[in-house]
């Protein structure tokens, strides 16, 4: 049997021409809603605040020839004893978090807090910040082991009515 006998013919269908897709192509431009909106002359929000680099957010602990960084706000408590470990040393190495606290447990304490404590909308319990402002120990706070900070705590939102009184 010959191809032609069994197969069905393709069936044929107008293809679009060049100047059917440019004329298309100019109808969209010219229909674009965005060149409707107005330019905004509002400044970036994600240019705002911008941090300068990584020091200027972070605070410093060394101690014996190694240095580390943690977050701004993350320690809760410096005795005097231990003040001028917040210096770095000129011939200290920077290690990272976990192991700086590894080799210096003996004079640093961390406490565990939810991330709704830092971000500052939950206090940390009053009979743990009475122990922490009793520690001998510098106070590290950390999540999930790492070092963050904590935040001021917010105002509580008000509970007036923010309806007009009405005469």
């Amino acid at each position: 049997m010959s191809a032609r006998a069994t197969a069905e013919q393709p069936v044929m269908r107008d293809a679009v021409t060049e100047e059917q897709l440019v004329l298309a192509q100019r109808m969209a431009r010219q229909l674009d809603p965005m060149k409707q909106l107005p330019v905004t002359q509002a400044v970036d929000p994600a240019t705002l605040n911008h941090p300068q680099d990584l020091l200027s957010q972070s605070d410093l602990l060394c101690f014996d020839g190694i240095a580390t960084l943690v977050p701004k706000h993350a320690i809760l408590h410096i005795p005097e004893a231990y003040a001028q470990r917040l210096k770095i040393t000129p011939a200290a190495h920077i290690v990272g978090w976990a192991d700086f606290f590894a080799a210096n447990r003996g004079w640093i304490t961390t406490v565990e807090i939810s991330r709704v404590q830092a971000e500052g909308k939950e206090l940390i319990a009053e009979d743990s910040r009475k122990l922490l402002a009793k520690s001998h120990n510098l106070v590290v706070a950390t999540y999930q082991g790492g070092p963050i900070s904590l935040l001021a705590p917010q105002a509580p939102p008000s509970t007036k009515s923010t309806e007009p009184i009405k005469p």
